[in-house]
């Protein structure tokens, strides 16, 4: 049985991880009504990771004998200056995500809950991918600038990207 302060992180974080799903998409609201396709299918893959961020908590919570709380989910915002203004606010974001994943491995090991630790880890490590990605097109779009050419080669590169269901744990 998992510990009731752990079983309570994880609530709270699987909340966080559906948030970042809503607000993902969102986003892909905002780059539809832009016609940036390739931007659209950037947030559809990250989309599809939130959920499963999400779901791979809620999985695990039960399967360690605790009880899933499902809380509601904050309005996310819906406009946004730029392509570039929406991608700074992506990267505050995962590193805020960041954040929540070190402070639920701090209750893991404030618990001595080893087995969520080591759950944790791949969660930490998916953080590093995900803020290296997202500074990657930001770096991008701050090269870009004004020029709407380099955006739309930008865009066109963004919709090759690909959703790979991750291997949680």
């Amino acid at each position: 049985m998992i510990n009731e302060k752990m079983e309570k992180a994880f609530n709270d974080q699987i909340n966080k991880e559906l948030y970042s799903e809503y607000l993902y998409l969102s986003m892909k609201a905002y780059f539809e009504r832009l016609n940036l396709k390739g931007f659209v299918n950037w947030m559809n893959v990250q989309i599809q990771e939130e959920h499963a961020h999400g779901m791979g908590m809620f999985d695990y919570l039960h399967q360690r004998g605790g009880k899933v709380v499902l809380e509601a989910i904050d309005k996310p915002k819906s406009d946004w200056t730029s392509p570039l203004n929406c991608f700074e606010e992506i990267l505050a974001h995962e590193e805020y995500v960041t954040s929540r994943i070190n402070a639920l491995l701090d209750v893991a090991e404030e618990t001595k809950d080893r087995a969520a630790t080591i759950f944790l880890n791949w969660y930490l490590k998916e953080q590093v991918e995900e803020e290296d990605s997202v500074g990657g097109v930001l770096a991008s779009l701050k090269l870009i600038g004004d020029d709407k050419k380099a955006l739309l080669m930008l865009d066109k590169e963004l919709a090759t990207r690909v959703f790979n269901p991750p291997v949680i744990g």
